[in-house]
């Protein structure tokens, strides 16, 4: 399998070009990248490949648009996370299933500490999109802010004071559910998103 940085100015132009297999190479390149921002952000496996699939088509027909290996990566983090804002706006009308009727998943996570892990996989859901996605992108895909700026096209003092914000209060939450414990260390924060 391709990795995103063998992704050469050659194939995105014999992609452009309608070669499918440059466009194939692409999608294994970027595949996971892409599956990876929807699944984070969404929680569901079936949703996060449709979206995958659905930012790859739109890759597809907008192909002539992508200049070099570089805009292309930004470009599909960009319509990932916009796609997946999209979705969880879309789901909140749709009523949620619960969880003796949810599917078994398919792989076990590996988790240091299952029980807040899961709360605070928890608490991101409940966030609003835009700050669901800043701290997606900067914990789970590792991104600076400048770059989660640039990928959701806002100011970057923006993202530093949404990250911020946002991080307390989901500290500020986790407290309190664990009252009876010490504060959570930083330390533990970027090993549970």
């Amino acid at each position: 399998m391709p990795a995103a940085s063998e992704v050469s100015q050659a194939i995105l132009e014999e992609a452009a070009r309608g070669d499918s297999t440059a466009f194939a190479g692409i999608v294994r390149a970027y595949q996971s990248l892409v599956y990876s921002i929807a699944w984070h952000f969404l929680r569901d496996q079936a949703l996060a490949e449709e979206l995958a699939q659905d930012v790859f088509f739109h890759l597809y027909r907008s192909l002539g648009e992508i200049e070099t290996p570089g805009h292309l990566g930004s470009w599909l983090r960009k319509v990932a996370c916009h796609r997946a804002i999209d979705q969880s706006r879309r789901r909140k009308h749709r009523p949620r299933v619960g969880l003796d009727q949810a599917p078994e998943p398919s792989q076990a996570p590996v988790e240091a500490d299952p029980l807040m892990s899961g709360q605070l996989e928890r608490l991101v859901a409940d966030l609003p999109e835009r700050s669901r996605a800043i701290v997606v992108l900067r914990y789970q895909e590792d991104l600076e802010p400048a770059e989660i700026a640039g990928t959701l096209g806002i100011p970057i003092g923006t993202v530093k004071s949404n990250l911020h914000r946002t991080l307390a209060l989901l500290r500020s939450r986790l407290e309190r559910k664990f009252r009876t414990g010490p504060a959570v260390p930083r330390s533990v924060w970027r090993a549970m998103l």
